[in-house]
């Protein structure tokens, strides 16, 4: 049985590679296929922490790099896996890791969770550790339209694609309210502006303009936003009879909220998949996100819900304006969203498509 090194982030904090961590330490298939170790990447234990605690953070760093290397020294994996953060500090902190494992001669496998290489690649110093990282490197993406990010250092061959998949929720006991007067639009995430806060914040002034009838709640913990910033924002707006921020949910008050919605909105302009798009599916509700990293993977345009550009409002007023007034509209694309995550995002579809992507990879 081939020996993994995983090395990836875990929650807490909760966002879309730290849950993706999640699912790999937990599947039965992935332990019982290998034989699995895991170190946890993080060196934040929430969402406010991340930048802050520069000395606690280099004590984390540093016994991550001691654990990585003693199990590569005794341990000897034949795959050392990384989740690597794509640009800036993180990636530099990633670096160190890449050459210990490099220089120890373990196969390396990169898993791209987030992007930004295009943006650093022009840079010397970046260019140069991008061309150490990515060399004879396998490089796992979770969509095709990922790879413009790194193709200037990865050769098609290099590449595995594996979309990320999420587990089936049990809402069956919760009834569906399916008769709000008022259309009910849903924000899920935390308070990031690069998640489209205020961008949404201003598409909803407009609809208020043009007498829209809707109510939107947001969900999800303060990021970069905080709750009296968000609502200094909407009242700044004039639009607080018509937005709600009611902090973060979990396990039934989170069902509850996608069970009560008709609208899922996540216009988010710094994402590479964006698992909450698959969490509204999985409720049949119709999606109006963006097209960004991707996106256009999981939300099939017109058919599942809308994508528009990223950042622009009036685009988005436009798109969500459409399905206010249309709810057969609305139904017809719910349900075309739920048989899509179905059939390709489920997480059993995603532990057995990863597996088998290690498993070539091992060869």
């Amino acid at each position: 049985m081939k020996k993994v090194l995983f090395i990836l982030h875990l929650p807490p904090p909760v966002h879309g590679s730290a849950m993706v961590g999640k699912f790999i330490k937990d599947s039965n298939l992935i332990n019982t296929s290998f034989n699995t170790s895991y170190i946890n990447l993080g060196t934040s234990k929430s969402i406010d922490e991340i930048g802050k605690s520069p000395l606690k953070k280099i004590g984390i760093y540093l016994k991550i790099i001691f654990q990585v290397a003693y199990q590569l020294i005794f341990n000897r994996p034949n795959i050392a896996y990384l989740a690597i953060t794509a640009k800036g500090i993180g990636f530099y902190k990633d670096f160190l890791l890449v050459l210990l494992i490099k220089l120890l001669g373990v196969k390396l496998v990169l898993h791209h969770h987030n992007k930004g290489v295009s943006d650093y690649q022009h840079r010397f110093l970046d260019n140069l550790l991008y061309n150490i990282t990515y060399w004879k490197t396998k490089v796992i993406l979770i969509s095709k339209y990922l790879y413009y990010d790194v193709s200037k250092y990865v050769k098609s061959e290099q590449i595995s694609y594996c979309a990320n998949g999420i587990p089936k929720m049990q809402f069956n006991s919760i009834p569906k309210n399916t008769k709000n007067e008022i259309v009910q639009l849903l924000f899920l995430s935390n308070l990031i502006e690069s998640k489209g806060v205020y961008v949404l914040l201003n598409a909803l002034k407009k609809l208020k303009e043009k007498k829209v009838s809707f109510f939107c709640t947001f969900i999800g913990g303060e990021g970069d936003i905080t709750a009296n910033e968000f609502n200094e924002k909407i009242k700044e707006l004039g639009i607080e009879d018509f937005v709600a921020y009611k902090g973060k949910q979990y396990g039934k008050e989170k069902e509850m909220a996608f069970k009560n919605s008709d609208i899922f909105i996540f216009p988010t302009f710094n994402d590479v998949f964006g698992l909450v798009n698959l969490e509204a599916m999985q409720f049949s509700l119709p999606v109006v996100s963006t097209i960004e990293g991707g996106i256009p993977d999981i939300v099939e345009d017109g058919v599942t819900g809308f994508l528009v550009k990223p950042q622009d409002v009036d685009e988005l007023v436009n798109k969500v304006e459409i399905l206010i007034k249309d709810s057969d509209l609305r139904n017809k694309m719910g349900k075309e969203g739920r048989a899509r995550y179905e059939e390709k995002f489920t997480l059993k579809k995603f532990e057995h498509t990863f597996e088998y992507t290690l498993k070539k990879i091992a060869l």
